[in-house]
């Protein structure tokens, strides 16, 4: 058994609500990390974008994901909340992202830019499914050290205690989503960056991949207290997973181009 470790997840305090916090930090981090994988693959002959591409869409990239991040957290999470006070959803600081909202918002912004560009949506999606899991990682770390997120109770040994969840060790779940999402699907991904897939389809994979992955570890994890369990026993995390599977695979089926036809489709 261990316990979570004692770092405040506060670095410093500018004004009032204002302040810099450990998880802000590795969530900025992971955009430095995705820029840099971006930059690289822009170096290879699959990749139909430039170094000078990608710098203009990592502002276009950290908009999206925010703002899904947040809206989707405020409208399915929160949504009392939210008609009680419709200005918090711009409280941000108050904490409450999603990760699925913020795929969404990266989809988004990742489309928005490459019409602006006229550049292949389907080719540059690939890039970025591939540079996002690392910055995914990074973000479960920061959940962890801000002890929140936490696992269901355990009794294996590498149960956790969490400062503000009861004496009792459970799952470092965002440990697992962390592992899960982030360097598998990395690894994963990085190896299949080569191979003859037709442009989208690596994106496809990611988003299977992830829906699988948090669908699977929503097992180990606390309900949002203020939510439960939902239809069937689900957490809203695995109903939105199941969402997203769903639509990966109608895209798949439906919307993929065939093969030989303009694999590049925007």
């Amino acid at each position: 058994m261990f316990h979570q470790p004692n770092i405040n997840p506060v670095i410093f305090q500018i004004w009032g609500p204002l302040q810099i916090r450990w998880y802000s930090l590795l969530y900025i981090s992971g955009f430095f990390v995705a820029r840099w994988i971006l930059r690289r693959l822009s170096l290879e002959k699959r990749f139909q974008f430039s170094a000078e591409d990608v710098e203009q869409w990592i502002l276009w990239g950290l908009v999206g994901v925010v703002v899904g991040a947040r809206v989707v957290y405020c409208v399915v999470y929160d949504p009392k909340a939210l008609m009680a006070n419709p200005l918090y959803l711009f409280e941000v600081y108050r904490g409450g992202l999603s990760f699925h909202g913020g795929m969404m918002g990266a989809a988004a912004a990742t489309w928005l830019f490459a019409r602006s560009k006229g550049m292949s949506f389907l080719n540059l999606i690939d890039a970025v499914c591939i540079a996002s899991p690392l910055g995914l990682f990074l973000g479960r770390i920061g959940n962890f050290m801000n002890g929140e997120l936490w696992g269901r109770p355990t009794d294996m040994p590498w149960g956790v205690v969490f400062r503000n969840a009861g004496p009792d060790p459970r799952h470092p779940s965002q440990l697992y989503e962390g592992l899960l999402e982030g360097l598998f699907m990395f690894i994963l991904l990085w190896s299949l960056r080569k191979k003859p897939f037709r442009n989208g389809q690596i994106g496809l994979i990611f988003l299977a991949g992830y829906s699988l992955a948090r669908f699977s570890v929503e097992f180990f994890r606390e309900p949002d207290a203020h939510i439960g369990y939902l239809a069937a026993g689900l957490t809203m995390g695995q109903i939105l997973s199941l969402v997203q599977l769903l639509a990966a695979a109608i895209i798949f089926v439906v919307l993929m181009p065939a093969k030989g036809k303009n694999s590049a489709a925007r």
